[in-house]
């Protein structure tokens, strides 16, 4: 078993009255996931003992992904080399890379039906290749079994070395997405190991390979509208055309605090403004993820 680090999360971003925002508001509250879809779906991941992060990360949107064909599978482990303040995801040192997952991972989209697969990982700096080669073999092994599902891969900076980040261009998904996460002013607090330009140069050397680039952020952890309007911007500028908006939820005491519950008509103005700005697909509301409806997305 690997050793996971325990530790306590500094949380320096407060709300107005400097309190932890506890009661979540009518419109976050999510109904039981329905439908014949994703019963089938619900029966085989149990049968079988499959993993999805949609199961692990408790998404709202499970039911109706699983309903339109969609999963996101976690690759390269669950215990992560960063310890961002947003992510309940375990920090500490990972397990040995395991050879076998590629072909796993492939064989459950196969088992599950799956027509759009989305694919992200944990930070992997302990790995001289950053991960990039499971990676890689992931996406060709779904391809070999499941010749007709489309790939959308939810990668990580890579630490900045792209030679790695051009092993997943080689693959070439039909959606790469990297995620800032955040605004600029927030960065620091919010991604800790991260950088806000080098996530933008990875957007950039992405399009400049040929992918077609997504993004997101979470809203409600004391950005300001300027900001957000700041963020979009930066992603046009580097040829972005999806992007994602949700509200910041607290997982833990021990994570940051929520600043600011958003309402579904601000998140509903924020998509007007993103098309306006020119991003081909924006998905903006308060349950809003990484993978929400991501097989709209795909360029038919």
């Amino acid at each position: 078993m690997a050793e996971v680090a325990t530790k306590q999360r500094k949380t320096s971003i407060h709300n107005k009255e400097g309190r932890v925002m506890k009661n979540k508001p009518k419109w976050l509250r999510v109904k039981l996931p329905t439908g014949k879809e994703y019963r089938e779906v619900r029966e085989i991941v149990d049968n079988y003992k499959l993993h999805t992060i949609c199961e692990s990360g408790n998404c709202p949107n499970m039911g109706e992904c699983w309903g339109a064909g969609t999963a996101t599978f976690m690759i390269l482990g669950n215990v992560c080399t960063r310890s961002c303040g947003f992510c309940n995801v375990a920090t500490g040192k990972p397990e040995t890379v395991d050879p076998f997952e590629p072909v796993r991972v492939a064989k459950s989209v196969k088992l599950m039906g799956v027509k759009h697969c989305v694919l992200t990982s944990v930070d992997r700096d302990d790995l001289k290749d950053g991960g990039s080669e499971i990676w890689a073999e992931t996406v060709r092994a779904v391809r070999r079994l499941s010749p007709g599902t489309t790939l959308e891969t939810l990668i990580p900076d890579f630490r900045g070395e792209w030679d790695n980040l051009q092993r997943v261009v080689e693959v070439a998904p039909e959606i790469v997405s990297h995620n800032l996460e955040t605004v600029r002013r927030l960065t620091k607090q919010v991604r800790i190991q991260a950088k806000y330009d080098r996530s933008l140069e990875v957007l950039f050397r992405l399009k400049k390979g040929g992918m077609t680039t997504k993004s997101g952020i979470m809203l409600g952890l004391g950005e300001t509208e300027e900001e957000i309007l700041e963020t979009m911007d930066d992603l046009r500028s580097v040829g972005v055309s999806i992007m994602t908006l949700g509200q910041y939820l607290q997982p833990t005491p021990n994570h940051l605090p929520v600043d600011e519950f958003i309402t579904p008509e601000k998140f509903a103005e924020y998509k007007r403004i993103g098309l306006e700005k020119g991003f081909k697909y924006v998905e903006s509301g308060p349950l809003v993820r990484s993978s929400y409806h991501a097989e709209k997305h795909i360029d038919k």
